[in-house]
C-alpha cells in the first residue's frame, strides 16, 4: 500500500528511470501492425517493441480490451503490455477504414491479428490478399484452437485452453478439483512462442528470394507442448498421473514447506548429491543411510514420511532463517515470495527487473524491465503506452492525408480518437 514500509523502501531503492525515445534496438526499422486484442498478441508485440520494432496498435473505437483491465481506475496491464507502441484507432467495420489499413501494408514487415478464424476473410483482408499486397509480410493469426480443425470456431479464451491442454488436470492436489492458473498462462506461453516464430519467419522473408508467410498460432498448441510427455507416459503405463500438489512424481524431496513465521520456502533436491546433502544437514548420516531414502526411487516411494521429517525441521525456523541455514549448507532452497517481498528484494532491485517509470496518473509506475537481456543489442522502454488514437495524425499523414481529410474521417466515424 502507498505509504507502507515496503512501498517506501521500494521508492527509495529503485533507480528513477526515464523513457529513452532515442534508443534503438536490433529490430529498429521493422514495422508491426497489431490488430490483436487482450494478452497473447499484446505480449508478442511488446517483446518486439522492446527490441526496437515500431508497433502500431490498430484499435477499434472502444480501444483494445486490455485497456479495460483496471485496478483503482488505472489500466495496469495496458500500461505494461502496450509500452513502446503507437495507437491508430480505426472503425474496421467500415470499408474506408480497411482501405486505410491496406495502404499501410507495404510499409509493414509483420501483421498480427487475433480474430475468430474466418473474421479476417469476412473483412476482405484474407492472408492471401495481404501477402499479394506485401509478399514479404509475416502474418500471425492468434486463436484459441487454430485456423482449422473441428474446434476452430469455438471461443478461444485461455481458461478453456488451460483446461483442455491437460495443464489443469495435473495442477493442484489429488483430493481436490483441478486448478486453473491464476494468471494468463496459455496466452503468455503463446505470446512468447509467437515472438520466436515471428523471428524465424522474418529471417526467411529477409533472405534473398525469401517470402512472407502465415503463422497459425493457437493458444492450445504451445501450452500442450510444454505440459510434457503426458501422452507418452500414459501410452507406456496405461496410467494417468495423479495431481501431486507441489511435489514431483520424478524426484524427492521437492515441495513447499511452512516456516515458523507462517511464510513458506520451496526446496528441490532433484539430484542424488543434493538429496544426500539435504538429509545430512537435517538428520545426519543416519538419515542419509536410511533404506527408505538412500535412492531417488525410495524417496519418491516414501515421500510422505520424508516430507514429514523435512517439514518438521523447517517449521522450527522462520523463512529468512531457513534460507540462510540451507544456503550455508549449499542446499537448493528459496523463499516463496508474495508481492510485498518481491518489490523490496535487493537482487530484483539491483538488476532492475522491476523499475519505476514516469506516469501521468501515478507519478511513477513500476513495471518489469526488458526480457531477455541482450548485452550487445539491449532492448529498451522508449515510450509509455499510448492514448487511444494518439498517433492517428502522424500515421495518416504518412499516407498523404491532409489535416482536413483526417478531420473529415473522424467526423464520419471512420477514424476515432485524437486529431
Amino acid at each position: 500500500m502507498p505509504g507502507s514500509k515496503q512501498s517506501d523502501l521500494r521508492v527509495a531503492a529503485l533507480k528513477q528511470r526515464d523513457y529513452t525515445p532515442q534508443a534503438k534496438g536490433t529490430l529498429n526499422g521493422v514495422r508491426v501492425l497489431d490488430l490483436s486484442r487482450l494478452f497473447a498478441g499484446n505480449l508478442l508485440t511488446q517483446v518486439l517493441g522492446d527490441f526496437g520494432a515500431e508497433v502500431i496498435k490498430v484499435e477499434p473505437p472502444a480501444g483494445d480490451t486490455l485497456r479495460a483491465w483496471q485496478t483503482a481506475g488505472v489500466a495496469t496491464h495496458w500500461k505494461i503490455f502496450a509500452r513502446n507502441k503507437k495507437s491508430l484507432c480505426l472503425e474496421l467495420r467500415r470499408p474506408e477504414a480497411r482501405a486505410l489499413l491496406f495502404k499501410l501494408l507495404p510499409s509493414a514487415a509483420i501483421f498480427v491479428e487475433s480474430f475468430r478464424p474466418g473474421t479476417l476473410e469476412a473483412m476482405d483482408l484474407s492472408p492471401e490478399k495481404l501477402l499479394k499486397k506485401n509478399p514479404k509480410l509475416v502474418v500471425v493469426r492468434i486463436s484459441g484452437w487454430g485456423q482449422d480443425g473441428p474446434y476452430s470456431r469455438r471461443p478461444g479464451f485461455g481458461t478453456l485452453v488451460e483446461g483442455m491442454s491437460g495443464f489443469a488436470a495435473i495442477n493442484g492436489f489429488a483430493d481436490r478439483e483441478p486448478v486453473l492458473p491464476p494468471m494468463y498462462l496459455a496466452d503468455g506461453i503463446a505470446g512468447l512462442y509467437g515472438a520466436a516464430a515471428v523471428m524465424m519467419a522474418l529471417r526467411e522473408a529477409e533472405k534473398k528470394g525469401g517470402r512472407g508467410q502465415v503463422i497459425d498460432l493457437p493458444l492450445l498448441d504451445p501450452l500442450f507442448a510444454i505440459v510434457g510427455p503426458q501422452a507418452a507416459i500414459y501410452r507406456l503405463t496405461g496410467e494417468v498421473k495423479p495431481r501431486t500438489g507441489s511435489r514431483s512424481t520424478n524426484t524427492a524431496p521437492r515441495n513447499v514447506y511452512r516456516c515458523k513465521d507462517g511464510k513458506y520456502v520451496g526446496l528441490s533436491a532433484s539430484i542424488q548429491k543434493m538429496a544426500e546433502r539435504t538429509l545430512r544437514v537435517i538428520g545426519g548420516e543416519d538419515l542419509v543411510n536410511d533404506p527408505r531414502y538412500r535412492t531417488n526411487a525410495g524417496r519418491v516411494k516414501h515421500v510422505e514420511e520424508l516430507d514429514a521429517v523435512i517439514g518438521a525441521f523447517i517449521a522450527q525456523r522462520t523463512q529468512a532463517e531457513n534460507v540462510a541455514f540451507f544456503e550455508k549448507a549449499e542446499v537448493t532452497i528459496g523463499p516463496i515470495y508474495d508481492v510485498t517481498q518481491i518489490v523490496a528484494d535487493p537482487h530484483i532491485l539491483e538488476r532492475e527487473l522491476l523499475a519505476d517509470y514516469p506516469d501521468a496518473q501515478m507519478g511513477q509506475f513500476p513495471m518489469h524491465h526488458v526480457v531477455p537481456r541482450l548485452l550487445g543489442t539491449p532492448g529498451s522502454i522508449r515510450t509509455p503506452a499510448p492514448r487511444l488514437g494518439e498517433h492517428n495524425q502522424v500515421l495518416l499523414a504518412e499516407l498523404g492525408l491532409k489535416k482536413d481529410q483526417i478531420k473529415n474521417l473522424i467526423a464520419k466515424g471512420i477514424v476515432v480518437g485524437e486529431t
